[in-house]
């Protein structure tokens, strides 16, 4: 027989700012994939009111899932139900409430509560889902609580940007190129090596070693959410060592003279590597042109082979 209760689970920390400002964070689930490490990209679907319907791309226990949930939003209570609309296996069911409580001025306890189902109740499954709500749910809050406090102190090292090529060209074309990353050392030059894992169609895992100016490599790992023909989110699980966050995407756009292609990029400079890396002299200014300079040649050379690559299908 299944089991009519399902198992729950309660987490909690305390953050030191203000629990209003700790709920608005929570709410926008937009920011999530640069605040809350399992995550790598979140759709809202729909929104009406105090409801709305996401959809949720996040690694758990070391594998890319994606599932779509509802939630029910009370500002006035500081309380946040959510409830997932369809899971991914082995979850059968999933459910919970972000509650944020305010035991003193300016600060904040944070309570994620889970409730949860395996599918057929299997104990392999129940035993899989408790380790990865433990552990996404103790990043998820040790997380939110370095973001929230460190928020002011840190802004200096956030750095977003991005740049667009004009395609006379298909949005077909130019997602196939981007899609089709197992391609990418045979046509892109500054890619030496890459390994591309899609057991999800739509959901890739992509790990690619970059040539650097000085000919040196390194290796990058990332998790890639393609939507077919408009957009592909990605968020690195394995960075290099002058970042601490790098996510992004590649978004199509049809307009009359073909496609506008633009590459974004959301960093976190890592203040502790920079003198290691670029050398004593060197500070947060200087990290932001380098990886702003090298990440834009990158996409800049990306955009520019697919450009080719839909020009020259078109012609």
């Amino acid at each position: 027989m299944p089991e009519e209760n399902p198992r729950t689970v309660e987490h909690t920390i305390t953050v030191q700012a203000p629990a209003a400002a700790v709920y608005r964070l929570i709410a926008e689930v937009e920011n999530w994939p640069r605040i809350f490490p399992p995550t790598v990209h979140v759709d809202c679907l729909e929104r009406s009111g105090s409801q709305e319907r996401i959809r949720i791309w996040a690694t758990a226990g070391g594998e890319a899932k994606s599932w779509t949930s509802r939630r029910e939003l009370d500002p006035g209570s500081m309380r946040i139900d959510f409830r997932q609309e369809v899971s991914a296996a082995p979850v059968a069911a999933m459910g919970g409430a972000w509650i944020i409580e305010e035991p003193s001025p300016g600060k904040a306890l944070i309570r994620l509560l889970h409730d949860y189902r395996a599918v057929d109740d299997d104990p392999a499954g129940l035993a899989w889902i408790e380790e990865a709500v433990d552990r996404n749910s103790r990043s998820e809050l040790a997380a939110l609580k370095t973001n929230v406090e460190l928020a002011a102190a840190s802004e200096h090292l956030l750095l977003s940007f991005e740049d667009t090529v004009q395609i006379n060209g298909s949005a077909k074309d130019v997602y196939d190129f981007l899609n089709e990353a197992q391609l990418w050392s045979q046509r892109l030059p500054h890619v030496a090596k890459i390994r591309l894992r899609e057991d999800t169609p739509g959901l890739q895992v992509l790990a690619m070693d970059t040539l650097t100016k000085d000919g040196s490599t390194h290796t990058t790992e990332s998790v890639r959410v393609c939507v077919p023909h408009e957009k592909i989110a990605y968020k690195q699980t394995t960075l290099p060592a002058l970042m601490t966050l790098h996510t992004g995407y590649w978004q199509l756009t049809e307009n009359a003279a073909g496609v506008a292609a633009t590459s974004q990029h959301t960093v976190v400079i890592n203040p502790d590597t920079i003198r290691a890396v670029l050398g004593d002299d060197a500070g947060v200014e200087e990290a932001r042109t380098f990886v702003h300079n090298a990440l834009s040649t990158n996409s800049r050379a990306t955009l520019g082979h697919a450009k080719a690559y839909a020009e020259g299908r078109a012609a």
